[in-house]
C-alpha cells in the first residue's frame, strides 16, 4: 500500500494565488487534497485563496518562492513536507506571458519569459521528481498556442514548447517510480490576464474558434488538472489540449 493511500494527499500549486492557478487549488482542495498555495509576490491574494478553501471545509496554506530560484523552490517543498508530511501532486501553473511580434519583442522580455517559463519549469520539476511520493502526479502548464500559431505569441509559445519537451522526457526518466508527468495546454481562457487590453471584437473572434463557440473558463481547465492529478493513472507523458476542440 502506497503512502498516498494511507494519508490525505498533498498538492503544491505554483501560481496558485490567481487566475487558473487559484481555481486549480480550490478544485484539488474540494477533491480532498491538502493544498500549499504558492505565490510569487502577492501574499494577500494567496491568503484569499487559502481563506476560500478553508471556508469551504478544505485544508490549505500559502508559501512564497521565486520558481526560477532553486534554493527557494527547495524551501517550498520543504514547507509542504513539514506542514503536511509529504507531496503527492505538483501543479505548475506559474508563468508569464509577454506578447509582441518577433521583430518587435524586446530581448529583455524574451529573457524574462525564458527565466520564469523554462528555467522555472525545470527547477520546479527537478524538485518534484526528487520529492513526489509513489502514486504521485506532476502537471505542467503549456499552451495551445504552440499549435494555434497566433500572431504575437512567438516567444511565449517557444517557451511553452520547451515545457512540452521537459514534460515528455521527464515522464520517461521517471520509469519505475509510479509517478505520472503530463502537461495541460489551455486555449483562450477568460481570465483577467487574458481579457485585459483586448478589444471586444478580438475576444468575440477567439470565442468562435472552438466548435463549442465560447472561451474556456478556469473551471474547464481545472477539470483536466483534477483528472490528471487523481484517477488518470494510465495517462502519462502527454500534453492534454484543453481548448474545446480549437485544434
Amino acid at each position: 500500500m502506497t503512502s498516498n493511500e494511507t494519508t490525505q494527499r498533498v498538492a503544491i500549486v505554483t501560481g496558485g494565488s490567481g487566475g487558473i492557478g487559484r481555481v486549480v487549488a480550490e478544485r484539488l482542495a474540494k477533491d480532498g487534497m491538502q493544498v500549499l498555495v504558492h505565490y510569487s509576490g502577492n501574499p494577500q491574494r494567496a491568503d484569499e485563496v487559502v481563506a476560500a478553501i478553508t471556508a469551504a471545509g478544505g485544508t490549505a496554506s500559502s508559501a512564497q518562492a521565486d520558481v526560477a530560484d532553486e534554493a527557494q523552490v527547495e524551501a517550498l517543498f520543504d514547507t509542504a513536507e513539514q506542514r503536511y508530511g509529504g507531496v503527492d501532486v505538483v501543479v505548475h501553473t506559474a508563468g508569464i506571458m509577454l506578447l509582441a511580434p518577433l521583430t518587435e519583442l524586446k530581448l529583455d522580455d524574451l529573457d524574462r519569459m525564458h527565466r520564469v517559463n523554462i528555467r522555472g519549469t525545470f527547477v520546479v520539476d527537478q524538485q518534484a521528481a526528487r520529492r513526489l511520493r509513489s502514486g504521485g502526479a506532476l502537471i505542467n502548464f503549456s499552451t495551445s498556442v504552440t499549435k494555434l500559431a497566433l500572431n504575437n505569441y512567438t516567444a511565449y509559445a517557444a517557451s511553452k514548447g520547451a515545457v512540452d519537451a521537459i514534460t515528455l522526457i521527464l515522464a520517461r526518466e521517471l520509469r519505475g517510480r509510479d509517478i505520472t508527468v503530463n502537461a495541460v495546454a489551455p486555449g483562450p481562457t477568460a481570465t483577467a490576464l487574458f481579457l485585459e487590453g483586448k478589444p471586444q471584437e478580438v475576444i468575440d473572434r477567439l470565442a468562435k474558434v472552438p466548435p463549442l463557440e465560447r472561451l474556456a473558463v478556469p473551471e474547464d481547465v481545472a477539470e483536466a488538472v483534477a483528472f490528471l492529478a487523481g484517477p488518470a493513472r494510465w495517462v502519462n507523458g502527454q500534453v492534454i489540449y484543453a481548448n474545446g476542440g480549437a485544434i
